[in-house]
């Protein structure tokens, strides 16, 4: 069988190329969503109407058909079902034939160039959303499922964005299609179809990964807060991942949590704390600089750790005293976990230079004294502060 694997661009038919259209002319299997076969239901070709990869490609290889096309909306390389299907027809006679995406109809609508753009699917999912809208210029957001351009516009106001410049494409490519723009406190209530994609315009966003956020920027209260160039070496010691899943332990103000977080945009920051406030401050300083990735939690560890996915990057400021249960939890959830621990007495670096020989894990220790200066009346003085020793590794095997 012959198998081509269509975008069908905005709006079905219309929007097919001519490569595309004489694809599905030949073709005497029709497979895809119900609005794609919408147009070919009369054509007298066989229209099966199916979403699952799996059920498509069952359906393909028990079919008696010598040519087969399935009908993506958009481009095939774009956000597309057709990724999760490819995989599924290897040793096929595959031919993938892309169409316009929904990006390029709306930035060609809006008369405005897409090279530099960041793209992200809320199609289906819960994304971040506000990282996204304040660490680009531009952002494009494919929606979709559960999550609305209205919901979209009350996630950034609650994180201080409500004033950037949005804009709304409903149903392109079609005739009843619609664009909006404003702000984004705007549209907080607007309704939108679920063929909805929404660009984000913030000529403010950030040019450069936050490193050692100066201290006066977190609100503080009564809470410890791991210094700003102490948390700039932790942060650079976990090599977080762009889409890394972060355990922040003995969270404080959030202040690693919020460095962990400009890292993993994709990710997310599970932070925890036993002390309601460093929960509160935590979620304050989170929404202070946009990092909606962050998912702050009060309990006292390892057992609050039970229902967190599993961890790539973990920090543990503050172990309560249970280093060896946290170092437990962590193995279980993911033994190439890579751990970096705070401690500022010489009991806590030997309790945990002892967790990582307990799993036979090589680790580092290094030890940051930091001094600052202050001015007294004409003169300069040194103000050193409390030195901090980081133990750090990754466990790679069980414990012994």
């Amino acid at each position: 069988m012959k198998i081509y694997l269509i975008g069908t661009g905005t709006e079905g038919c219309r929007t097919l190329t001519a490569e595309a259209a004489d694809a599905v002319a030949c073709a005497g299997l029709l497979i895809g969503a119900k609005r794609m076969l919408a147009p070919y239901r009369l054509s007298g070709k066989d229209c099966v109407c199916a979403y699952q990869p799996e059920e498509i490609a069952a359906l393909l290889k028990n079919s008696t058909h010598q040519t087969a096309a399935v009908l993506f909306s958009g481009d095939t390389g774009f956000f597309s079902g057709a990724k999760k299907l490819l995989p599924l027809l290897d040793g096929a006679d595959v031919t993938v034939l892309p169409g316009i995406s929904s990006a390029a109809a709306f930035f060609a609508l809006l008369g405005k160039s897409y090279e530099q753009v960041r793209y992200v699917s809320l199609h289906g999912a819960n994304a971040s959303i506000a990282i996204h809208a304040a660490a680009n210029p531009i952002c494009f957001f494919l929606l979709g499922g559960e999550m609305r351009a209205a919901d979209v516009c009350k996630r950034l106001c609650a994180y201080g964005l409500g004033e950037i410049t949005v804009r709304i494409g409903q149903d392109l490519g079609y005739p009843y299609a619609k664009l909006h723009e404003g702000k984004a406190a705007d549209f907080t209530g607007c309704d939108d179809s679920t063929l909805t994609v929404l660009m984000t315009e913030n000529p403010d966003a950030l040019r450069y990964l936050p490193s050692a956020i100066p201290d006066d920027r977190f609100q503080r209260g009564q809470v410890p807060m791991t210094k700003a160039q102490v948390r700039c070496c932790i942060t650079a010691s976990l090599n977080i991942r762009r889409d890394g899943i972060c355990w922040d332990i003995g969270c404080g103000t959030g202040s690693v949590s919020v460095e962990m977080a400009f890292r993993c945009p994709d990710g997310l920051v599970y932070a925890f704390d036993r002390d309601p406030e460093a929960v509160r401050l935590t979620l304050e300083n989170a929404a202070r600089f946009c990092c909606d990735n962050i998912i702050a939690a009060e309990g006292v560890c390892p057992d609050c750790l039970q229902d967190a996915p599993a961890p790539d990057h973990i920090f543990i400021g503050g172990s309560g005293g249970n280093a060896d249960g946290i170092f437990a939890a962590a193995a279980e959830k993911n033994p190439a976990a890579i751990i970096t621990a705070a401690a500022v007495t010489l009991e806590s670096l030997h309790r945990f230079t002892e967790c990582f020989k307990a799993y036979g894990a090589p680790y580092s220790v290094t030890q940051i004294a930091v001094t600052d200066t202050r001015q007294i009346g004409g003169y300069t003085m040194l103000n050193a502060q409390n030195p901090v020793f980081l133990i750090g590794g990754q466990l790679l095997c069980g414990a012994s």
